[in-house]
C-alpha cells in the first residue's frame, strides 16, 4: 500500500523574546533593525558575575497566562514557553479538534536551571529537608512540553527535544514528520530557554563563549564580524502551531506557511566549534531538499544552518561561509535539478 504525503501548513505563533512579547512588537523591532535587545542584567543582582548584560525578556507577567500559584511551581523557563504556546494555540483556533490528535513537541537546551541554583542553595544553607517538593517538575527538561498539554487537555504525542541552540528548530522538524506520517493532526511545537542565572553566566563564560563587550552591549552581537568575540547570553520561548493541510482547510484555519521538509545530522566534531572545512554543514541540507521534494535550484539561497551558538565565536562565521558550497539533489550528484 502507497504512502500518502501529508502537508503540513502554520496556524498559529506565539513568541517572547528580547525583541517584544507579541508577535506586532518583535515585528516591529525587526524590521526598524534595533539592537536594543542586549543591556544591563535587571532581573537578578549581577555585581560579581564575570558578564553583567544579556537580552532579557522585559515586560513579561506570567499571570495573564498562568494562575499565581502555579506561577510559582514552575520555573521561568516553562513560563516563557507556556505563554508563547498559548499565544499560539489561541490564534490558530485549534481548541475544538480532537484533543487525541494534537500533541506537544518542545525544545530546551538546559530546563529549569534557576530553579535548580536555587534548590542547590538551599541544600547547602538549609538542609536536604527544606529543597521544594517541587524541585522535579520544575527542573526537568519536559516541564514546558507537559504544562501546555495538561493546560490545553492535549493528548496527541508529547515529546521534548533537548539539542542544545538546535533543540527549538529541531523540535518544529520532529512535529512536522509526526503529522506528515499520520501519528497526529497538529502539533504545538517549539522551544524555551532561561539561562540568565549565575551558574549559566559563569559557566558559559569560563568557555569563552560570551562577549565581554560591556562598553557597547547593544551591539556586542557580532557573529560576522572580525571583530566578534563571543556570543550574547538571551531568554525568551516561541512556539508554532502546526497542522495537517486537509485538517487546517476543513475548520477554515488561516494558514501562514508551510514546513517542506526538514533533516537533523551531527557534525562529531566538537562540543561547540564547527569543523573548520564547513563541508559537513551541507550534510542534512541535501536530504532536507529531498525530504521537501525540492531540487536545490527551486529553493532560495539561504545561510548554512548554525548548531549551538558556534557563528559568535571567532572559528564559527568562518565555517559557515565555507559551508556555501552548492546543494545537490539526491537524484542528481552532478549538482544539477533532475529533469522533471
Amino acid at each position: 500500500m502507497g504512502f500518502e504525503r501529508r502537508r503540513v501548513v502554520v496556524t498559529g505563533m506565539g513568541g517572547k523574546s528580547p525583541a517584544g512579547n507579541t508577535l506586532d512588537t518583535f515585528w516591529d523591532t525587526l524590521l526598524a533593525a534595533s539592537c536594543t535587545a542586549a543591556g544591563p542584567i535587571e532581573r537578578v543582582d549581577v555585581s560579581d558575575w564575570p558578564v553583567q548584560f544579556a537580552c532579557e525578556v522585559k515586560g513579561f507577567d506570567p499571570e495573564e497566562y498562568i494562575e499565581a500559584k502555579e506561577v510559582r511551581r514552575a520555573d521561568r523557563v516553562a513560563q516563557l514557553g507556556y505563554a508563547a504556546a498559548v499565544d499560539a494555540i489561541n490564534q490558530s483556533g485549534i481548541i475544538g479538534s480532537d484533543p487525541a490528535r494534537i500533541g506537544v513537541v518542545a525544545g530546551t537546551g538546559v530546563g529549569g536551571l534557576e530553579t535548580q541554583e536555587r534548590e542547590e542553595i538551599v541544600v547547602y544553607e538549609k538542609g536536604k529537608t527544606r529543597v521544594s517538593p517541587f524541585l522535579v517538575p520544575m527542573m526537568m527538561t519536559n516541564a514546558t512540553a507537559a504544562m501546555i498539554s495538561m493546560g490545553h487537555g492535549l493528548r496527541g504525542p508529547n515529546l521534548c527535544i533537548a539539542t542544545a541552540c538546535a533543540a527549538g528548530t529541531n523540535a518544529i522538524g520532529e512535529a512536522a514528520h509526526i503529522i506528515r506520517y499520520g501519528a497526529a493532526d497538529a502539533i504545538v511545537a517549539g522551544g524555551s530557554e532561561a539561562c540568565i542565572t549565575a551558574v549559566g553566566m559563569a559557566a558559559f563564560a569560563r568557555m569563552g563563549a560570551l562577549s565581554t563587550r560591556r562598553d557597547d552591549p547593544a551591539t556586542a552581537s557580532r557573529p560576522f564580524d572580525a571583530s566578534r568575540d563571543g556570543f550574547v547570553m538571551g531568554e525568551g520561548g516561541a512556539f508554532l502551531v502546526l497542522e495537517e493541510y486537509e485538517h487546517a482547510v476543513a475548520r477554515g484555519a488561516t494558514i501562514y506557511g508551510e514546513i517542506l521538509g526538514s533533516r537533523r545530522n551531527a557534525d562529531a566534531h566538537h562540543i561547540h566549534a564547527p569543523p573548520p572545512a564547513g563541508g559537513r554543514m551541507i550534510g542534512p541540507m541535501e536530504p532536507a531538499s529531498a525530504d521537501a521534494d525540492r531540487p536545490p535550484a527551486a529553493v532560495r539561497r539561504g545561510r548554512p544552518p548554525a548548531g549551538r551558538w558556534g557563528p559568535g565565536l571567532r572559528a564559527g562565521a568562518g565555517a559557515r561561509g565555507r559551508g556555501r558550497r552548492p546543494v545537490r539533489h539526491p537524484a542528481d550528484r552532478r549538482g544539477r535539478p533532475p529533469t522533471p
